[in-house]
């Protein structure tokens, strides 16, 4: 096995030809697969592969992931694109009620071997219905597993892994790491689900970031370093199911906690990390967990306000910063309480 030089996009188009090269059940659907969809990430499939397993499909999100639901159930490993994650609202019942609760409701006799890619995030002056991050609600349903890669690398391995599995797996992409080359296995190697990466190691605080904010986060580490500050970056590359053992680890050597995404902050997947790591290592924080995330207010498509909004390195600094210097103002207050009560006053 060597590694290339690739891009997101590359890595995703690999893993989906090298899975459909290893095995017929596996199919492509989608708006436009069969041109390469509109970030080209299924180019040349069709002409490799054919129509009948890269087919086009009418603009009805709800039809479409029903046919994928029937297919994967039939035998078939579909791999669904729906082409923004906004328009998953219009699918959300059939991949809700239907994908997410078959194997369970049939006790064990049925099975949805369905990926849905699909892909989210801001920058783009998309306008509000094409730019959100809405994985939180995804990871509130039993049933489905949901994937976040951060880079090309992830992308391939993650993807080659969720359509091995049984169970139907949500894999959301962000638009603005699609043409961001970076160093990947070829031909893809799995990674498994449920496995979180530590980026940078650190020992003084830990940043827990997700898809496109685990740069930005590497980004505020270098800064911390230069001022004596080690943090220590994880990805967790999956929110379902979630390594909470690795990032309880992790904090449980630091005491610090920051946790990074693009997502809204009110009722995103950030909260549930906090509380799961409160119940994993709550005698060992020396500081309240920070929070980086959107602010509540729909995406907007002006570019000041929208580079306003979306977070970023500078929040992930700020946030760091927060919860290293939290004590500071305590330890300050104790020393002068020493100093009044000494008989010099010094």
């Amino acid at each position: 096995m060597s590694e290339v030089e690739k891009t997101f996009v590359q890595a995703v188009n690999d893993t989906l030809a090298s899975a459909m090269r290893q095995d017929a059940r596996v199919i492509v659907l989608g708006e436009d697969v069969a041109e390469g969809g509109p970030y080209t990430v299924t180019a040349g499939l069709a002409q490799e592969f054919g129509t009948g397993r890269v087919l086009n499909t009418p603009i009805s999100e709800g039809a479409v992931c029903g046919v994928a639901i029937g297919a994967a159930q039939a035998g078939l490993r579909p791999v669904l694109e729906i082409m923004f994650i906004d328009f998953l609202t219009l699918a959300l019942d059939q991949l809700v009620n239907q994908a997410a609760k078959a194997h369970y409701m049939s006790g064990g006799q049925l099975s949805v071997p369905l990926v849905l890619r699909t892909q989210g995030g801001c920058g783009q002056r998309s306008g509000a219905q094409h730019s959100q991050s809405l994985e939180a609600w995804l990871v509130h349903v039993p049933g489905l597993k949901v994937v976040m890669p951060s880079g090309a690398a992830d992308a391939a391995g993650l993807l080659a892994s969720a359509i091995a599995d049984p169970n139907p797996v949500v894999f959301v992409e962000n638009k603005a790491l699609y043409f961001r080359r970076q160093p990947a296995p070829d031909p893809p190697e799995s990674v498994p689900l449920g496995r979180a990466r530590t980026v940078r190691p650190g020992t003084h605080v830990t940043i827990v970031a997700t898809s496109r904010l685990v740069g930005d986060s590497l980004q505020a580490a270098q800064r911390l370093e230069g001022e004596g500050i080690e943090a220590e970056v994880i990805d967790p590359r999956t929110l379902v199911p979630l390594d909470i053992e690795t990032i309880a680890a992790s904090v449980r050597r630091t005491g610090r906690l920051v946790v990074a995404h693009e997502a809204v902050a009110l009722g995103g997947f950030g909260g549930e990390l906090v509380a799961r790591v409160q119940e994993a290592a709550f005698e060992c924080l020396e500081a309240p967990i920070q929070r980086v995330g959107a602010p509540f207010t729909p995406v907007p498509v002006s570019p000041p306000l929208e580079d306003r909004y979306r977070p970023d390195a500078d929040d992930v600094y700020r946030a760091a910063r927060t919860a290293i210097e939290w004590d500071w103002p305590a330890a300050r207050a104790s020393e002068r309480n020493v100093l009044s009560a000494s008989p010099s006053g010094r």
